[in-house]
């Protein structure tokens, strides 16, 4: 894909192929962290094109994001065949990269 597809309501999400690496970004306009890591989570969606990379804003979707229990500002979820694998919160370049790496092999 190369891109990072930004997801607005439930049916979208409903839609997304989850047959490889799906990394979900949860953030919200008002997070100066957010606004920080937004580059780099886009220029590794650029770079693997074998992973799909999401982006959620909190509140334009309360409900997936208290699914996941979203409460700090970045969280990045990451989802294989429809079953959460991992997550993390205010992920550095490094972590961020070396979850990705992880989950891809795994």
């Amino acid at each position: 894909m190369g891109e990072v597809i930004a997801i607005h309501s439930l049916e979208e999400w409903a839609t997304v192929s989850r047959n490889k690496l799906v990394v979900v970004y949860f953030s919200a306009t008002w997070s100066e962290p957010c606004r920080l890591i937004s580059p780099v989570f886009h220029d590794l969606a650029k770079k693997l094109t074998n992973v799909t990379f999401l982006e959620v804003d909190v509140d334009e979707i309360k409900l997936l994001s208290l699914k996941f229990n979203v409460s700090i500002m970045p969280t990045f979820v990451f989802v294989k065949e429809r079953v959460l694998v991992d997550q993390v919160s205010r992920a550095s370049k490094d972590e961020l990269e070396n979850k990705i790496e992880k989950h891809m092999i795994a």
